[in-house]
């Protein structure tokens, strides 16, 4: 009888700007960067609470990979935090400015160098793009089943079902391990991190550096140059017409708010 694999579940993460704090440039049309708190990007959270939710289950180990400057190391220590066994950084200038074909073809060299894995989990899509673009590429390049929008998920023998967050309806998936996911907000409530966890994930060894030598891939395939996707402009929507605040008693202010709509041909 063929020995069963231990369940090997790998989630990619992404440490994006805190969007309360967002700024842009108006001279650059860029993110001011400087001085913005960065955080892990919130269905990533999710992603790696239900890896390790299959991992209690099921048994096995969850890895996360993310791709980022160094201080991305911030967001690896705060999964490995909770509970995570292995996290691993791509980080070298060789990788910046990658749009999402681009990340998602890099993900997938170095998922394969942490081969076999069972599943593959991402969060919906990062709030700094909300483009939903890359966990669906990296299945392409890694020739993997994708089930989108997971709202629930449940193991069984070797398969997935998968239920789907649809805008009018849920839908039941069933796919067969290898897969890739990728998972929405309503899936579970991301634990906190343990005071035991943290003070592993502080200690560094559970972390991995890679940087672009360190994956089969030519230069000129990695960050910008190799992208097809280019950023022309980026701005802050235009401030809409402020409010008019009506003042006196409840009986005046219904006059002068009928008045009002009156004169604009909203009632007659």
């Amino acid at each position: 009888m063929a020995k069963k694999k231990e369940l090997h579940i790998i989630v990619t993460v992404k440490q994006v700007p805190d969007t309360h704090e967002v700024r842009i440039d108006p001279k650059t049309n860029s993110l001011i960067r400087e001085g913005v708190p960065s955080i892990v990007n919130p269905e990533d959270r999710n992603a790696v609470e239900e890896a390790l939710s299959l991992r209690e289950k099921h048994g096995g180990t969850v890895t996360v990979i993310t791709m980022g400057p160094p201080q991305a190391e911030e967001a690896l220590t705060e999964v490995l935090a909770m509970g995570v066994d292995r996290a691993v950084l791509l980080t070298d200038r060789a990788f910046a400015g990658a749009d999402t074909l681009v990340t998602a073809f890099t993900l997938s060299q170095a998922i394969r160098k942490l081969e076999p894995c069972q599943l593959i989990l991402c969060g919906r899509q990062a709030i700094d793009g909300d483009t939903a673009q890359v966990g669906p590429q990296l299945a392409g390049f890694l020739n993997l089943p994708q089930v989108t929008y997971a709202a629930g998920l449940t193991l069984k023998d070797n398969a997935l079902t998968v239920e789907r967050s649809l805008e009018d309806c849920i839908e039941k998936v069933r796919v067969n391990l290898p897969a890739l996911v990728t998972v929405t907000a309503e899936i579970n409530q991301p634990r906190y991190p343990s005071l035991f966890n943290v003070q592993d994930a502080c200690g560094g060894k559970q972390l991995t550096i890679w940087r672009a030598k360190d994956l089969p891939v030519p230069h000129e395939m990695l960050g910008l140059s190799a992208s097809p996707t280019w950023v022309k402009k980026i701005f802050a929507p235009e401030q809409g017409k402020k409010g008019t605040v009506i003042p006196g008693s409840e009986k005046e202010m219904v006059k002068i708010l009928l008045e009002k709509l009156k004169e604009l041909n909203f009632i007659q």
